[in-house]
């Protein structure tokens, strides 16, 4: 199962000027340094959770179709499901109909179940399935205790600018982080 990311977000869900307001920066000396930080700061998010913050495309790639053909993704929230590609032994695509399909969104990790469903031909990522997910367009959508934890992480990336390179981080994260995202932490065995 591999996740490939098609379409990233046009925006980040904290801006510069949220951002700038929380420091208490009202200079642009550092607004590049800033900019980095929040992308640093969502990501690392999007990783520790398997939420999509804002509205994004991702393709999820399969060798075979699970027994019981309910297909499970994990990046949420799962908006649409934009395509399905099946690749036959000659590299040929088939687009089974999305008619009919059942998609269960509101779990964590979302279920999708097609009522056809064609064995790819292909050893290695046969299957190709287009969806979107993210909580909305803008950070006002975003959940509100997600919305704090990148502040205060960038705002601690902030505060050990000068040890740790923007391409090294995040190096830490602050106290109360974990607090703020454990209700969104994916659970695993």
């Amino acid at each position: 199962m591999t996740y490939i990311l098609t379409e990233p977000p046009l925006a980040e869900p904290v801006t510069l000027a949220e951002v700038k307001a929380h420091l208490r920066i009202d200079h642009v000396d550092e607004d590049t340094l800033l900019s980095g930080l929040i992308q640093v700061a969502r990501l690392h998010l999007e990783r520790e959770t398997g939420l999509c913050l804002l509205v994004q495309g991702w393709r999820l790639c399969l060798d075979d179709w699970p027994d019981d053909g309910v297909v499970q993704i994990v990046r949420a929230p799962v908006r649409t499901i934009e395509a399905v590609s099946v690749y036959d032994g000659l590299g040929q695509v088939v687009h089974p109909a999305l008619t009919g399909h059942v998609l269960d969104a509101n779990r964590q990790p979302a279920r999708l179940w097609l009522s056809s469903r064609p064995l790819p031909g292909r050893a290695i990522n046969g299957i190709e399935i287009d969806f979107t997910a993210g909580f909305g367009e803008t950070g006002a959508e975003v959940p509100a205790s997600l919305i704090r934890a990148i502040l205060l992480h960038v705002a601690h990336m902030h505060a050990f600018r000068g040890v740790v390179a923007l391409d090294e981080q995040p190096a830490g994260v602050p106290d109360g982080y974990g607090r703020l995202v454990a209700p969104y932490r994916m659970r695993r065995l």
